[in-house]
């Protein structure tokens, strides 16, 4: 059993982490905020693995590059000072998986082949500009190539105001790209971007997976499936969930406030969705197979009320009052609920 503080999440995670064996790490992962009363059968870790999330894959928390903007976590090859800190994420990345949690992070493909070992190609750049300038160079086939293009086996960029440069192979500088050389250098700039700039961050990062999922078979997963496994898929499908809903406490799916439920579920916009299943379940993406495959339960809270709606993540059950066919009443109180919703606690 962890116990943390929520004001202090991620620092007394950390000593947790660096305290515990390998062997202790690869126990099921039972969570428990100091000072709340949630009895942890599954919903308090994936609430604890969300907000640790969203501070570790913070573009603020100087662990990622910001080339990609804030949609792609990506090592930042900047990063020397704080190594260490990647061991960690990839614990945690493996304790989510190990655990069977949804992530929020945002990373490429390119990282879930590298995990599995598989080969990098340029299909895995995630700079556009840079992927479509090497697909423009491969496939150019006039004699001119080193007059066209102007390319050295040289990779230069700007680094805190300063223009860093490397040679992609040794005396690089002085060997130009011509048309016998090109897919060389096209694998070496390649490797450079995805392997070679960030070999210190991805080999800390590995290591801290490897000692959650070693003895596991990562490599029976394709890459796409193992991305699946870990965020879960970004597709939601409310009428999918609907049919797949089972209703206790008295309520049936001809309940009126039942009904007026999913009015307001498809009624709402899609970030308002998102906050209600992450609200519900404490995710806001569906596991995989589907938002149809995901377990939901709506159990009438009592009669009509003021109280707000709440919700057992851990077996991904709403509490919902019997508001009756007052729609504006539920509207209310469910969207005040959503918007209100950190903590955990059984009543």
């Amino acid at each position: 059993m962890v116990q943390v503080e929520r004001e202090k999440l991620l620092e007394r995670t950390l000593e947790k982490i660096k305290q515990a064996e390998p062997k202790e790490v690869r126990k099921r992962l039972r969570v428990s905020f100091k000072g709340e009363e949630g009895l942890d059968a599954g919903g308090v870790t994936k609430e604890f693995f969300q907000l640790l999330g969203e501070e570790l894959f913070s573009a603020n928390s100087g662990l990622w590059t910001s080339k990609y903007g804030d949609e792609i976590n990506w090592f930042s090859s900047d990063n020397t000072w704080d190594i260490k800190s990647y061991e960690l994420i990839g614990i945690l990345f493996g304790l989510a998986l190990y655990n069977s949690v949804l992530l929020d992070v945002r990373f490429p493909l390119a990282v879930y082949r590298k995990i599995l070992g598989l080969p990098l190609g340029l299909e895995d750049i995630m700079d556009a500009d840079i992927r479509r300038g090497l697909q423009q160079l491969l496939d150019y086939e006039c004699d001119d190539v080193e007059d066209v293009f102007c390319l050295t086996f040289e990779v230069t960029w700007m680094e805190l105001g300063e223009e860093k440069r490397i040679e992609l192979k040794p005396g690089g500088a002085d060997v130009a790209v011509t048309k016998q050389n090109k897919e060389e250098y096209v694998l070496r700039y390649v490797r450079w971007i995805l392997v070679d700039s960030i070999q210190q961050q991805w080999n800390s990062f590995e290591k801290g997976v490897m000692i959650v999922m070693e003895s596991s078979s990562l490599d029976l997963f394709l890459p796409e499936e193992l991305e699946l496994l870990v965020v879960g898929s970004p597709e939601l499908d409310f009428n999918a969930l609907e049919a797949n809903t089972k209703y206790e406490g008295g309520y049936t799916k001809d309940s009126d406030t039942v009904m007026n439920f999913w009015k307001f579920v498809k009624q709402a916009d899609r970030e308002t969705q998102i906050k209600l299943l992450k609200f519900a379940t404490a995710s806001s993406k569906a596991t995989i197979g589907g938002s149809g495959k995901l377990p939901f339960v709506i159990q009438r809270a009592g009669p009509d009320s003021h109280q707000l709606p709440t919700s057992h993540t851990c077996f991904n059950t709403l509490l919902l009052p019997d508001y009756g066919s007052n729609y504006d009443k539920l509207a209310s109180c469910l969207g005040r609920a959503i918007l209100e919703c950190e903590g955990f606690g059984l009543e």
